[in-house]
Protein backbone atom coordinates (compact mmCIF):
# COMPACT_ATOMS: atom_id res chain seq x y z
CA UNK A 1 0.00 0.00 0.00
CA UNK A 2 1.43 3.36 -1.07
CA UNK A 3 0.85 5.86 1.74
CA UNK A 4 1.93 9.51 1.65
CA UNK A 5 1.48 12.54 3.89
CA UNK A 6 0.23 15.88 2.60
CA UNK A 7 0.52 19.06 4.65
CA UNK A 8 -1.80 21.77 3.28
CA UNK A 9 -0.23 25.13 4.14
CA UNK A 10 -2.24 28.29 3.53
CA UNK A 11 -0.45 31.51 4.46
CA UNK A 12 -3.61 33.43 5.35
CA UNK A 13 -5.49 32.46 8.53
CA UNK A 14 -8.47 34.29 9.97
CA UNK A 15 -7.40 34.16 13.62
CA UNK A 16 -3.61 34.24 13.19
CA UNK A 17 -2.40 35.31 9.73
CA UNK A 18 1.03 34.01 8.81
CA UNK A 19 1.11 31.61 11.74
CA UNK A 20 2.89 28.89 9.76
CA UNK A 21 5.89 31.17 9.29
CA UNK A 22 6.18 32.09 12.97
CA UNK A 23 9.40 31.04 14.67
CA UNK A 24 9.42 27.90 16.80
CA UNK A 25 12.81 26.98 18.19
CA UNK A 26 14.71 28.65 15.36
CA UNK A 27 12.61 27.38 12.44
CA UNK A 28 9.14 28.27 11.09
CA UNK A 29 6.16 26.30 12.38
CA UNK A 30 5.54 24.74 8.95
CA UNK A 31 9.12 23.43 8.81
CA UNK A 32 8.77 21.91 12.28
CA UNK A 33 5.54 20.20 11.19
CA UNK A 34 7.15 18.88 8.01
CA UNK A 35 10.09 17.52 10.01
CA UNK A 36 7.75 15.88 12.54
CA UNK A 37 5.79 14.10 9.79
CA UNK A 38 9.01 12.97 8.11
CA UNK A 39 10.46 11.73 11.40
CA UNK A 40 7.58 9.28 11.92
CA UNK A 41 8.97 7.08 9.13
CA UNK A 42 5.41 6.08 8.21
CA UNK A 43 5.24 7.51 4.71
CA UNK A 44 6.72 6.83 1.31
CA UNK A 45 6.71 10.61 0.75
CA UNK A 46 5.86 13.76 2.70
CA UNK A 47 4.78 16.89 0.81
CA UNK A 48 3.80 20.42 1.76
CA UNK A 49 1.18 21.85 -0.63
CA UNK A 50 0.74 25.60 -0.44
CA UNK A 51 -0.61 28.77 -2.05
CA UNK A 52 2.29 30.85 -0.71
CA UNK A 53 5.55 31.53 -2.53
CA UNK A 54 7.14 32.29 0.85
CA UNK A 55 6.17 28.90 2.29
CA UNK A 56 7.15 27.17 -0.96
CA UNK A 57 10.65 28.69 -0.89
CA UNK A 58 11.07 28.03 2.83
CA UNK A 59 10.37 24.30 2.47
CA UNK A 60 12.45 24.11 -0.71
CA UNK A 61 15.40 25.78 1.04
CA UNK A 62 15.13 23.18 3.83
CA UNK A 63 15.42 20.40 1.22
CA UNK A 64 11.79 19.39 1.64
CA UNK A 65 9.24 18.34 -0.97
CA UNK A 66 6.69 21.04 -1.75
CA UNK A 67 4.00 21.71 -4.36
CA UNK A 68 2.37 24.99 -5.35
CA UNK A 69 -1.43 24.94 -5.70
CA UNK A 70 -2.69 26.00 -9.12
CA UNK A 71 -6.29 26.74 -8.14
CA UNK A 72 -7.80 28.73 -5.27
CA UNK A 73 -9.08 26.43 -2.50
CA UNK A 74 -11.47 26.92 0.39
CA UNK A 75 -10.26 23.97 2.46
CA UNK A 76 -7.43 21.50 2.92
CA UNK A 77 -9.24 18.59 1.28
CA UNK A 78 -9.61 20.53 -1.98
CA UNK A 79 -5.94 21.51 -1.91
CA UNK A 80 -4.89 17.89 -1.34
CA UNK A 81 -7.22 16.59 -4.06
CA UNK A 82 -5.55 18.82 -6.64
CA UNK A 83 -2.09 17.75 -5.46
CA UNK A 84 -2.70 13.98 -5.53
CA UNK A 85 -4.79 13.79 -8.72
CA UNK A 86 -1.86 12.54 -10.81
CA UNK A 87 0.10 10.72 -8.10
CA UNK A 88 0.20 6.93 -7.78
CA UNK A 89 -1.02 6.66 -4.19
CA UNK A 90 -3.50 4.55 -2.23
CA UNK A 91 -3.92 6.47 1.03
CA UNK A 92 -3.22 10.14 1.76
CA UNK A 93 -2.77 11.36 5.34
CA UNK A 94 -3.63 15.02 5.85
CA UNK A 95 -1.29 16.45 8.50
CA UNK A 96 -2.30 19.88 9.76
CA UNK A 97 0.38 22.48 9.07
CA UNK A 98 -0.11 24.13 12.46
CA UNK A 99 0.61 20.99 14.51
CA UNK A 100 4.41 20.80 14.92
CA UNK A 101 4.02 18.17 17.67
CA UNK A 102 2.35 15.67 15.33
CA UNK A 103 3.00 12.24 16.84
CA UNK A 104 3.74 8.89 15.24
CA UNK A 105 1.30 6.89 17.37
CA UNK A 106 -1.81 8.77 16.20
CA UNK A 107 -0.83 8.70 12.53
CA UNK A 108 0.03 5.00 12.71
CA UNK A 109 -3.42 4.27 14.15
CA UNK A 110 -5.06 5.96 11.14
CA UNK A 111 -2.95 3.98 8.68
CA UNK A 112 -3.81 0.75 10.51
CA UNK A 113 -7.51 1.36 9.79
CA UNK A 114 -6.88 0.84 6.08
CA UNK A 115 -4.49 -2.05 6.55
CA UNK A 116 -7.24 -3.89 8.46
CA UNK A 117 -10.08 -2.91 6.09
CA UNK A 118 -10.20 -6.14 4.10
CA UNK A 119 -13.52 -5.39 2.38
CA UNK A 120 -12.67 -1.78 1.50
CA UNK A 121 -15.71 -0.23 3.24
CA UNK A 122 -13.82 2.71 4.80
CA UNK A 123 -13.41 5.86 2.74
CA UNK A 124 -11.50 7.88 5.30
CA UNK A 125 -10.36 7.81 8.91
CA UNK A 126 -9.93 10.60 11.42
CA UNK A 127 -9.04 11.21 15.06
CA UNK A 128 -11.16 12.07 18.08
CA UNK A 129 -10.37 12.68 21.72
CA UNK A 130 -12.63 12.71 24.80
CA UNK A 131 -13.44 16.09 26.29
CA UNK A 132 -15.02 16.76 29.68
CA UNK A 133 -14.53 20.49 30.16
CA UNK A 134 -17.90 22.30 29.89
CA UNK A 135 -16.31 25.27 28.13
CA UNK A 136 -14.80 23.01 25.47
CA UNK A 137 -18.07 21.15 24.97
CA UNK A 138 -20.01 24.38 24.44
CA UNK A 139 -17.30 26.18 22.45
CA UNK A 140 -18.33 26.45 18.75
CA UNK A 141 -14.65 26.45 17.76
CA UNK A 142 -14.42 22.91 19.15
CA UNK A 143 -15.92 20.50 16.60
CA UNK A 144 -17.68 17.57 18.24
CA UNK A 145 -18.38 14.17 16.69
CA UNK A 146 -20.83 11.40 17.56
CA UNK A 147 -20.19 7.81 16.48
CA UNK A 148 -21.99 4.48 16.22
CA UNK A 149 -21.07 1.24 17.99
CA UNK A 150 -18.25 0.59 15.50
CA UNK A 151 -16.86 4.13 15.79
CA UNK A 152 -18.13 5.23 12.39
CA UNK A 153 -18.98 8.93 12.39
CA UNK A 154 -22.68 9.76 12.50
CA UNK A 155 -22.38 13.55 12.57
CA UNK A 156 -20.05 16.45 13.32
CA UNK A 157 -21.18 19.73 14.87
CA UNK A 158 -20.06 22.93 16.53
CA UNK A 159 -22.97 22.50 18.93
CA UNK A 160 -22.81 20.29 22.00
CA UNK A 161 -23.78 16.86 20.67
CA UNK A 162 -25.33 14.79 22.10
CA UNK A 163 -27.59 17.34 23.84
CA UNK A 164 -27.91 16.30 27.54
CA UNK A 165 -31.70 16.45 27.87
CA UNK A 166 -31.79 13.45 30.25
CA UNK A 167 -30.08 15.00 33.26
CA UNK A 168 -29.52 11.62 34.95
CA UNK A 169 -27.30 10.48 32.05
CA UNK A 170 -23.79 11.80 31.49
CA UNK A 171 -22.99 11.53 27.78
CA UNK A 172 -19.48 11.09 26.39
CA UNK A 173 -18.25 13.97 24.29
CA UNK A 174 -15.58 13.67 21.62
CA UNK A 175 -13.62 16.47 20.02
CA UNK A 176 -12.80 15.96 16.36
CA UNK A 177 -9.12 16.45 15.58
CA UNK A 178 -8.72 17.59 11.98
CA UNK A 179 -6.23 14.91 10.99
CA UNK A 180 -7.54 12.73 8.16
CA UNK A 181 -6.44 9.69 6.21
CA UNK A 182 -8.23 9.36 2.85
CA UNK A 183 -8.44 6.78 0.16
CA UNK A 184 -7.36 8.70 -2.93
CA UNK A 185 -10.77 8.34 -4.60
CA UNK A 186 -12.56 9.74 -1.54
CA UNK A 187 -10.64 13.01 -1.58
CA UNK A 188 -10.99 13.30 -5.37
CA UNK A 189 -14.75 12.85 -4.97
CA UNK A 190 -14.80 15.55 -2.28
CA UNK A 191 -13.39 18.13 -4.67
CA UNK A 192 -15.80 17.13 -7.43
CA UNK A 193 -18.97 17.17 -5.34
CA UNK A 194 -20.65 20.50 -4.46
CA UNK A 195 -21.12 21.69 -0.89
CA UNK A 196 -24.55 20.82 0.55
CA UNK A 197 -26.61 22.67 3.19
CA UNK A 198 -25.37 20.93 6.33
CA UNK A 199 -21.71 21.58 5.54
CA UNK A 200 -22.54 25.15 4.54
CA UNK A 201 -24.32 25.74 7.85
CA UNK A 202 -21.69 24.22 10.14
CA UNK A 203 -18.55 25.09 8.11
CA UNK A 204 -17.15 21.60 8.75
CA UNK A 205 -15.72 19.88 5.68
CA UNK A 206 -16.08 16.36 7.13
CA UNK A 207 -19.85 16.73 6.86
CA UNK A 208 -19.63 16.73 3.05
CA UNK A 209 -18.30 13.18 3.13
CA UNK A 210 -21.25 12.08 5.28
CA UNK A 211 -23.80 13.91 3.15
CA UNK A 212 -22.61 11.95 0.11
CA UNK A 213 -22.61 8.61 1.91
CA UNK A 214 -18.89 8.20 2.60
CA UNK A 215 -17.89 6.11 5.63
CA UNK A 216 -15.61 7.78 8.16
CA UNK A 217 -13.92 5.58 10.75
CA UNK A 218 -13.06 7.53 13.90
CA UNK A 219 -10.04 6.52 15.97
CA UNK A 220 -9.85 7.58 19.60
CA UNK A 221 -6.60 9.05 20.84
CA UNK A 222 -5.48 10.43 24.20
CA UNK A 223 -2.80 12.60 22.59
CA UNK A 224 -4.13 16.14 22.32
CA UNK A 225 -1.04 17.94 20.98
CA UNK A 226 -0.94 21.70 20.41
CA UNK A 227 -2.74 23.33 17.50
CA UNK A 228 -1.36 26.80 16.81
CA UNK A 229 -4.49 28.81 16.10
CA UNK A 230 -3.67 31.95 18.10
CA UNK A 231 -0.59 33.88 19.32
CA UNK A 232 -1.30 32.40 22.76
CA UNK A 233 -1.06 28.88 21.33
CA UNK A 234 2.31 29.79 19.83
CA UNK A 235 3.61 30.84 23.23
CA UNK A 236 2.46 27.50 24.69
CA UNK A 237 4.21 25.68 21.85
CA UNK A 238 7.43 27.59 22.49
CA UNK A 239 7.31 26.67 26.17
CA UNK A 240 6.82 22.98 25.34
CA UNK A 241 9.55 23.10 22.70
CA UNK A 242 12.06 24.37 25.27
Amino acid sequence: MNIIAMIPARYAASRFPGKLMQDLGGKPVIVRTYEAALATGLFQEVYVVTDSELIFKTIEDEGGKVMMSIEEHECGSDRIAEAVAHLDVDVVVNVQGDEPFTDKESLASLIQVFEQDEVGEIDLASLMTKITDKEDIENPNTVKVIVDQRNFALYFSRSAIPYPRAKEITPTYYKHKGVYAFRKQAVLDFKRLPMLPLEAAEKIEAIRYLEYGKKIKMVETNITGIEIDTPEDLEKAKAVWK
